[in-house]
């Protein structure tokens, strides 16, 4: 494992290197699920796939970006799914976007995932890793090298909500929820990019954020196993809570196909248990 971690370092520092010198933009592609990509998500993508495929302990990849599984190493006993850059569409404004990355053992569904890496590139560029049963790991980038910061510990509430979606195809009971969160003082932190939006919840210790099914999407938008599910083991292991729309554990989710999505909301406890009583009365 710590070689992937390792590995996973100098990615950051190559894709933070990309973001500030590279050519933004669209290209001539389009991804698994139709979106055409932005250059800096194939760049970003190649980088991540030529520096993980010489790690032997991993056994295949998934990236958010193809289709299809790659194989790297028969002996290897680790699956590791990632987004490349997830946020990439705001990258040409100047906002923090970030890499997520899942690493799994025996299978892909949530039971199975090890751990979990997440990369934000903002003004400064700082990284959480967790472990499955230990505390989340920040880290921020100090030079060339990642200075320990210390473990993440979530507070039992907070005062931020970052609810995503587009509000006109918001469900009544959801819209209920978010509105009762703001009546009762919450401030509003929603950047549009994931990673920012989540990292700013954890270090503050508390708050929501939401991703919920809408009547456009009634399955959600974000990907379990590249987003969903590396951000639950997250949240859980700092105390506080990832469920989806049926009041599950997000740590329980058995996707059946790489690219499944899931409405999904990760927060502090009393957050969440707003949450469950929103959905239980729809």
């Amino acid at each position: 494992m710590q070689e992937i971690f390792e590995k996973i370092e100098e990615i950051a520092l190559e894709i933070d290197n990309l973001i500030k010198t590279a050519e933004g933009g669209y290209s001539d592609h389009s991804n698994s699920t139709g979106d055409v990509q932005l250059k800096l998500d194939i760049l970003s993508d190649e980088i991540i796939e030529q520096k993980l495929s010489s790690v032997k302990t991993i056994g295949s990849l998934i990236s958010e970006e193809k289709e299809n599984i790659l194989e790297v190493s028969s002996s290897g006993k680790y699956t590791v799914c990632y987004d490349p850059l997830d946020g990439s569409s705001i990258v040409d404004y100047n906002l923090s976007v970030g890499s997520i990355f899942g690493i799994y053992e025996n299978g892909l569904n949530a039971e199975n995932i090890v751990a979990s890496v997440y990369i934000v590139y903002g003004p400064r560029v700082e990284m959480v890793k967790t472990l499955k049963g230990s505390k989340p790991e920040h880290y921020r980038l100090v030079g060339t090298k990642f200075l320990n910061l210390g473990t993440i510990t979530m507070q039992e509430s907070g005062k931020i909500n970052a609810p995503g979606g587009t509000q006109k195809n918001w469900y009544p009971y959801h819209k209920l929820l978010i509105d009762s969160l703001f009546q009762d003082g919450y401030r509003l932190r929603y950047s549009g990019g994931m990673v920012p939006d989540l990292h700013q919840v954890l270090l503050k210790g508390g708050g929501l954020f939401s991703y919920p099914g809408t009547t456009d999407k009634p399955k959600g938008k974000l990907r379990d196993l590249f987003e969903v599910i590396p951000f639950a083991l997250t949240f859980i292991e700092a105390g506080g809570e990832a469920i989806d729309e049926h009041g599950l554990s997000l740590l329980g989710i058995k996707p059946e196909h790489p690219h499944d999505t899931t409405p999904c909301f990760f927060g502090s406890k009393y957050e969440i248990a707003k949450v469950k009583e929103a959905y239980a009365n729809a």
